[in-house]
C-alpha cells in the first residue's frame, strides 16, 4: 500500500489539512506531520541548533504530528523517526496562497518541504491555492466555516492529481513538482504542465528607529515571456502543474566564459 507523508508551511491549524489527509487516505497509508504554527517565506531551512518537540494532536478527526520545527525538519523527522519506513512520497500543502514563478519558489516552505523530500531521495508534490479576490480579505475568509467547501473541494483535486502521478510515476527530469489550484478548481478544471516563470519582487520590510517589520506589498515583477508560465495558466484559471529541477545549470556565452576562465 502507498505511503504518504503529508506537511505544510502554514502549521497544525491549517484549514486545508485535514481535508488533504482525508481526501489521500483512500489511496494509500497518510502520516500528517506539519510545523506546530505558520512557517510561510521559510523556503528549506534546518533546525540544527537546540531541540525539536514533537507531539501528537488531533485535528479535524486526523491524528497528526506538530512539530516545533520547520517544514524541511517535519520531512527529516516525519519520514525518518516517526513512520517505521520512509514514505512512498510527500505531499506538501495545500498551501494557503499562490506560490506561483521563481521569486516565491525559491521562499516557499511549501516547496521547501518538498525539496527536501528529494534531497534524501523521496519524490515530493507541492499543492497551492491562489486566491481570486483581495488576499487580505482571502486570507481572513479561508479559516471561516464557509471555506471548507473550497478546501474540501480543492482537496479532492490534489488527491485527484497525486493518483495520476502514482499511476504515471514522477518524472526522472524532475527534483520537484509544484501544482498550482485556482480557488474555484475542481476535477474538470484544464491542466497545463508549465514553465516557471521568472519573477522578482521588491522590498519586503519597512520601519525605522532599528525597529522592521515584513512588511511585502504582494506585486510580483516577471522578467521575459511570461506564455506557457505557471503564472500565465494561472491567469487563464487553470491548474498549473510545473516539473522543477533544482540540479541544473545556465548556460554562458563563449565570451563570458573565457573571461571567467583565464
Amino acid at each position: 500500500m502507498t505511503s504518504f507523508l503529508v506537511t505544510n508551511d502554514d502549521g497544525i491549524d491549517a484549514p486545508a489539512l485535514a481535508p488533504l489527509a482525508r481526501a489521500l487516505s483512500r489511496l494509500g497509508t497518510v502520516t500528517v506531520a506539519v510545523p506546530s504554527g505558520e512557517r510561510s517565506w521559510i523556503s528549506k531551512a534546518i533546525s540544527r541548533e537546540g531541540e525539536i518537540e514533537v507531539s501528537r494532536v488531533d485535528r479535524g478527526g486526523i491524528d497528526m504530528w506538530s512539530i516545533g520545527g520547520f517544514p524541511a525538519d517535519c520531512v527529516q523527522i516525519g519520514a525518518f523517526g516517526l513512520m517505521d519506513s520512509p514514505p512512498d512520497l510527500v505531499v506538501s500543502g495545500i498551501n494557503i496562497g499562490s506560490n506561483k514563478g521563481s521569486a516565491y519558489a525559491a521562499c516557499s516552505g511549501t516547496l521547501g518541504a518538498v525539496v527536501e523530500a528529494s534531497n534524501v531521495g523521496i519524490g515530493g508534490i507541492a499543492f497551492s491555492a491562489m486566491s481570486v479576490g483581495l488576499w487580505k480579505e482571502w486570507v481572513d475568509w479561508v479559516f471561516t466555516e464557509d471555506a471548507i467547501e473550497m478546501w474540501e473541494r480543492l482537496a479532492g483535486v490534489a488527491a485527484g492529481m497525486v493518483e495520476m502521478v502514482l499511476e504515471t510515476g514522477l518524472p526522472k527530469e524532475a527534483d520537484v513538482i509544484s501544482v498550482n489550484l485556482p480557488e474555484g478548481a475542481n476535477m474538470t478544471t484544464p491542466r497545463r504542465v508549465t514553465s516557471l516563470a521568472r519573477t522578482t519582487y521588491g522590498s519586503l520590510f519597512a520601519g525605522n528607529n532599528g525597529i522592521y517589520r515584513h512588511s511585502y506589498d504582494g506585486v510580483l515583477h516577471t522578467s521575459g515571456d511570461v506564455e506557457g508560465s505557471d503564472l500565465h495558466a494561472l491567469d487563464s484559471g487553470l491548474i498549473s502543474i510545473t516539473p522543477i529541477r533544482y540540479a541544473n545549470t545556465a548556460p554562458l556565452g563563449d565570451s563570458l566564459r573565457r573571461r571567467w576562465e583565464s
